[in-house]
């Protein structure tokens, strides 16, 4: 099997056959069939994983555990993490005549009880340094990325457009500072609508609070990716896209959260998180 995939990642032209698994099979796929490797399609992904085998050709359940938080991998130009195991993960990474050849692998020091995320990060880690072999194909409509290494360890990805690629463009980074309590909003199709309440927050290059915060607005519409919690107050480093065809009476563009910069848990009692209504 080891010497299959490293002669398809070579070739880059042959099918590949998922490998066969002795207990709990993934969810089945469409017949796959091998594309260019290239960083911008790597890019155009998050991959989030879908299948491990060991070299013994045996799922290894333990990685797959979790499934609403994957193991991922995010690929830039020139840069490669690593997100939902014990620690962030990110380094520099190159493809090297079929092989994915991670640099300076760096990964922050947080120390986890759960044996699910911990297995996840020794496993990506030995397989990003062994210089496995990357094999890009399709499963229908959905784009699979399979890292073999030597050892006979293979883990699958499945590729998640990303909201640059589905939205076509690189999208405008803005800081929202989110109360801790909704409100009370209109909306046509659904009664006793509840809406977050937001302002635009503002930082410098060295990531310093700046100027001061515009005002408190209902925010009529998601922010995709973001979960509200009632009493906790977040700081959200978001993108904004611009819709190229909105639909009639709804937004003209879309909010993604990046990442939550800020979070407390805030007493509904206190003035400072009571902000006055627009």
């Amino acid at each position: 099997m080891k010497a299959c995939l490293l002669l398809l990642s070579l070739a880059l032209t042959a099918c590949m056959s998922a490998p066969e698994s002795t207990t709990h099979p993934a969810a089945p796929m469409a017949a796959s069939a091998s594309v260019p490797t290239s960083t911008i399609t790597l890019a155009r992904y998050h991959w989030q994983l879908h299948d491990a085998v060991d070299g013994n050709n045996r799922r290894l359940d333990v990685l797959l555990d979790k499934p609403d938080q994957p193991l991922q991998l995010d690929f830039s130009a020139d840069t490669i993490s690593v997100r939902n195991a014990c620690n962030g993960i990110h380094g520099g990474y190159t493809i090297v005549e079929g092989h994915l050849v991670t640099t300076s692998l760096l990964h922050t020091m947080m120390a986890c009880a759960e044996p699910t995320l911990m297995q996840r990060e020794s496993t990506i880690k030995a397989v990003l340094q062994s210089r496995p072999t990357l094999i890009l194909t399709t499963a229908g409509d959905t784009p699979l990325l399979t890292l073999a290494a030597d050892s006979g360890l293979s883990l699958t990805f499945a590729g998640k457009p990303t909201a640059e690629a589905r939205y076509d463009g690189p999208g405008e980074t803005m800081f929202l500072e989110v109360a801790s309590n909704t409100t009370p909003c209109h909306h046509p199709l659904i009664p006793d609508k509840s809406c977050l309440l937001v302002r635009e927050r503002h930082y410098d290059a060295q990531g310093l609070r700046s100027g001061q915060p515009g005002p408190w607005q209902t925010l009529q519409q998601d922010i995709e990716g973001y979960v509200h919690q009632p009493g906790t107050r977040n700081v959200l480093r978001v993108k904004r896209y611009t819709l190229k065809q909105p639909l009639a009476d709804a937004p003209a563009t879309a909010l993604v959260l990046d990442m939550v910069v800020e979070s407390e848990i805030v007493k509904s009692s206190d003035p400072a998180d009571q902000p006055q209504h627009p």
